[in-house]
C-alpha cells in the first residue's frame, strides 16, 4: 500500500528530473576532466542522448537503475507492490524504447554507450569503461 497520499505522489513524481540529473552531471564532470568536449541531449539525434560526442560518433545515455530495469543491482529489479502491472509496462516501454534508439544511433554510424547509476558509485571503473570505449572509436 502506498504510503503517500494521492497529491503527495504526484507530487514527488513531477520532482523527479528526465535531464540535468546528479547521475548525469556525475558522468559529464568525469568525461570533463578527462579532456572531452561534449553537446548535451542532442535533438538533431534520436533519442536525444545525455552526451554526444560528436568528434567520436559517440552517444552517452545515463540511464537511472529503476526507470530503465538495470539487471546490475537490485534497484533495477524491485518493483513497487502497488500498482504493479503499471510501473512494469512503464520500465518495459522504456526498455523497449531504449533499444529501438540505440539501434537507430548503431544505422547513423553512432556508438552508443549506457552508463547506470550503479556504476557511479566506483568511479575509477566508470573512468576505465570511458577511456575504451572513446579510445576504440578515435
Amino acid at each position: 500500500m502506498d504510503t503517500l497520499t494521492k497529491s503527495n505522489r504526484s507530487k514527488l513524481m513531477s520532482s523527479i528530473r528526465s535531464a540535468n540529473t546528479g547521475p548525469e552531471k556525475v558522468v559529464r564532470s568525469l568525461l570533463f576532466k578527462m579532456g572531452y568536449r561534449y553537446r548535451l541531449h542532442a535533438k538533431q539525434l534520436p533519442g536525444k542522448p545525455d552526451i554526444a560526442l560528436a568528434r567520436y560518433r559517440t552517444a552517452i545515455f545515463v540511464h537511472g537503475c529503476f526507470w530503465h530495469g538495470c539487471t546490475n543491482c537490485d534497484r533495477g529489479t524491485r518493483v513497487p507492490k502497488t500498482n504493479r502491472e503499471k510501473w512494469l509496462e512503464k520500465i518495459n516501454s522504456n526498455r523497449e524504447r531504449d533499444r529501438r534508439v540505440q539501434l537507430q544511433l548503431s544505422e547513423n554510424g553512432w556508438n552508443v554507450l549506457v552508463v547506470w547509476a550503479c556504476e557511479l558509485s566506483e568511479l575509477e571503473k566508470l573512468r576505465e569503461k570511458l577511456q575504451q570505449a572513446l579510445k576504440t572509436v578515435a
